[in-house]
């Protein structure tokens, strides 16, 4: 399973509810019918080429966008459902779950808040709660996309990981060996203070304490490696981070593959050259279209059912 934000999927039309005007005909981008369908076929082609059971989605306008992109032709054939709920964020961005029902049955979900008493004018994502069935266990997964840097909301992060933390002590204190995996877009390194501090998420399976959480891209993050870059610097924003009853083979029924973690990064979603080479090949580029696919790569880990 993993995550994917596949930076600004909007369709052409125009919603009075939200703020997609630069992704209309006569918007900024012009994005128009022909831009819409590339952006399908690139992010499709993504998808298609990781062949996930369960993907966290962000960066997603509505669930129309969501449909069609599983119903491409690059994605039909995987015959994904979708779990999505429409947001309050200023920009009319969500987070969605695409799922494979052979694998993944989900039969409760939720959306978490995150509310600033005291800005309480400050919208964005909720995070995504999807529990479902593994074959006979239950995995709980929660969907992020938390705030971002631009102006500096370090404190709204904080807030996030503490939505999604006390979310996870809820699932701990009913059940202690509860499967969990959090993916998302963070906007923070596995070293910043929201996801080693807050969330409790930890690079070392043998220094985690009691309900901490274990983050397999620690590591490679530490080797200099990461899912955007911006100013030349690189950061592991897109995460997928579980909990220590899938390192736990006595635990349950769901186990996660040991060092697992990959960055999916194939040459055709890379800048090829210039100062950026390397870089994912994104839509638009310093104001210029590029019919490219995200400003992120996108994660994921392997989780293996043991027979009943």
């Amino acid at each position: 399973m993993g995550f994917y934000n596949v930076e600004n999927l909007f369709d052409t039309e125009n919603d009075p509810e939200i703020n997609d005007e630069e992704f209309l005909p006569e918007g900024r981008n012009k994005w128009n019918e022909e831009k819409y369908l590339n952006k399908l076929a690139n992010i499709s082609r993504t998808l298609g080429g990781m062949q996930l059971d369960i993907v966290g989605i962000s960066e997603v306008e509505n669930r129309k966008v969501l449909q069609d992109l599983v119903m491409h032709n690059n994605l039909r054939a995987q015959q994904y459902q979708i779990v999505h709920f429409d947001s309050k964020d200023y920009r009319g961005i969500d987070v969605a779950l695409l799922y494979k029902p052979a694998v993944f049955r989900p039969f409760s979900t939720a959306m978490l808040p995150i509310f600033d008493p005291e800005e309480p004018q400050f919208l964005t994502r909720d995070i995504l709660l999807v529990k479902g069935l593994v074959g006979s266990d239950t995995l709980t997964v929660f969907v992020n996309h938390w705030p971002s840097r631009r102006g500096g909301k370090e404190d709204k992060r904080l807030l996030a990981a503490k939505v999604l933390r006390q979310a996870v002590d809820s699932l701990q204190a009913l059940n202690p060996e509860a499967n969990i995996v959090c993916v998302g877009d963070f906007n923070d390194d596995p070293t910043n203070k929201s996801l080693k501090k807050i969330l409790r998420a930890g690079g070392n399976p043998e220094k985690l304490e009691t309900g901490d959480l274990f983050n397999p891209g620690w590591k490679i993050f530490k080797q200099g490696y990461g899912t955007g870059v911006y100013n030349g610097v690189w950061n592991m924003f897109d995460q997928v981070i579980i909990s220590q009853s899938l390192l736990n083979i006595s635990s349950g029924k769901i186990d996660y593959v040991p060092s697992s973690f990959i960055i999916f990064a194939p040459e055709w979603m890379q800048v090829q050259e210039g100062p950026d080479k390397g870089a994912p090949y994104r839509n638009f580029s310093y104001g210029a279209y590029q019919n490219g696919y995200s400003d992120h790569y996108p994660v994921f880990i392997q989780l293996k059912i043991r027979n009943e």
